[in-house]
């Protein structure tokens, strides 16, 4: 517990605020601030175009990929960041389909970030070689991986409820099918142990400015498991992909292993705040991190439900079942959410009952879970969210 506690000097945590929204947005590292200032005044400014070499810009993509996989049991240069998330999902269910002739089916489920199955619809059908996307309820996933299935996309924690996807089974479920995995690590990575490489995963995705808190609008990553890349043709074919950018021939060919996988310029200043972002990392035991997680949702959730009757827990009640959130429903939980921030509690609310509660170790405490759900239980009992300000949707939720 000292470890953490130290780790949350680490971050910009405003005075007065809880801060349970990191599995959405991370809070800002202290260190990411004079990132962002050197990059711009002392490589960007002085050093002008020169800075893809002598700041080594243009490596950026592929170190910060090997960092995130040493969170997420990916091997060295088999993990590139750039682009976004949905980019990264359309690049990964187009190798997938690809690479699976005569199998006409996506699977997922309907506890799979929307995004995700908006990316795999869209492609599917400008396709236009009868592929579907079949999604179904999570549970039946496995039952529904049949000798049509080209590939398997899955959101490993569902974004509203916490609940956790079995890896390891799925995988193999999968590959007993001949169809190839697609992981989404959005709300993993950073999160809770993960090991891509001990579960065969042919492929995963993930953003960065949830858990490891990267920044709005973060670039994404992608993950291809080693002995693949060199079977994947990029659909998405960007300069940065190619064999030899700097070479301008007008023929694409990709580039060795994990490279081909870059699309477009990468954003230089928000590589460098993800990368002082990682400095908070170093040196986590990943079990260690998710059993203080476990502690605090767990004290989270018996608080809560000791004091509120009117709320019920739309997350897994075993916690190793759940990502480090808690979901509860209620049936006002916008303006219950609402009454919450307006204290200095801020938590997220998805349509359409559903608060969410997101707990990161690395800064946030016990003392902030009971306080949490001490305000919860007098915001439900004395009715403070019924208040029209309450009640006026914004437009982020």
């Amino acid at each position: 517990m000292s470890a953490f506690k130290s780790r949350r000097d680490l971050f910009v945590l405003p005075e007065g605020v809880t801060y349970l929204d990191g599995n959405s947005l991370g809070p800002l590292p202290k260190a990411a601030a004079e990132r962002a200032r050197a990059t711009i005044a002392e490589e960007w400014g002085p050093m002008l175009i020169t800075g893809w070499n002598k700041a080594r810009w243009m490596d950026l993509p592929g170190r910060l990929g090997d960092r995130i996989g040493r969170l997420i049991g990916a091997p060295e240069g088999s993990t590139v960041v750039g682009d976004t998330l949905s980019i990264k999902v359309y690049q990964a269910v187009a190798l997938a389909v690809e690479m699976r002739p005569g199998r006409k089916i996506v699977l997922s489920d309907n506890g799979n970030f929307p995004s995700d199955l908006y990316m795999a619809d869209g492609l599917l059908r400008s396709l236009g070689q009868g592929h579907e996307l079949r999604i179904v309820d999570p549970e039946d996933v496995a039952g529904h991986i049949t000798d049509e299935v080209a590939a398997v996309m899955l959101t490993h924690v569902d974004y509203r409820t916490g609940r956790v996807h079995d890896m390891k089974a799925i995988t193999e479920t999968a590959h007993e099918a001949g169809a190839l995995m697609i992981w989404d690590l959005a709300h993993s990575a950073g999160a809770l142990p993960v090991d891509l490489t001990a579960c065969n995963a042919d492929i995963a995705v993930g953003c960065t400015y949830k858990y490891l808190n990267g920044g709005p609008g973060a670039p994404g990553f992608i993950h291809v498991r080693p002995d693949l890349i060199d079977q994947v043709r990029p659909a998405l074919s960007g300069w940065l992909g190619h064999q030899a950018p700097f070479a301008f021939d007008l023929d694409y060919r990709p580039g060795e292993g994990i490279s081909r996988m870059r699309v477009g310029t990468p954003p230089v200043i928000q590589m460098a705040v993800l990368d002082a972002a990682l400095d908070a990392f170093d040196g986590v035991d990943m079990d260690e991190l998710r059993a203080r997680s476990i502690e605090l949702s767990e004290r989270f959730i018996a608080e809560v439900e000791a004091g509120c009757k009117d709320v019920t827990l739309a997350s897994p009640r075993d916690p190793h079942r759940r990502g480090s959130q808690v979901s509860f429903r209620f049936h006002e939980g916008y303006a219950a959410m609402q009454a919450l921030i307006a204290r200095g509690i801020i938590g997220d609310f998805r349509a359409p009952d559903i608060m969410r509660f997101g707990f990161c170790p690395l800064y946030n405490t016990a003392e902030e879970a009971s306080f949490a759900a001490a305000a919860l239980i007098e915001i439900i009992a004395t009715g403070e969210w019924d208040r029209p300000e309450f009640r006026a949707r914004k437009a982020v939720t």
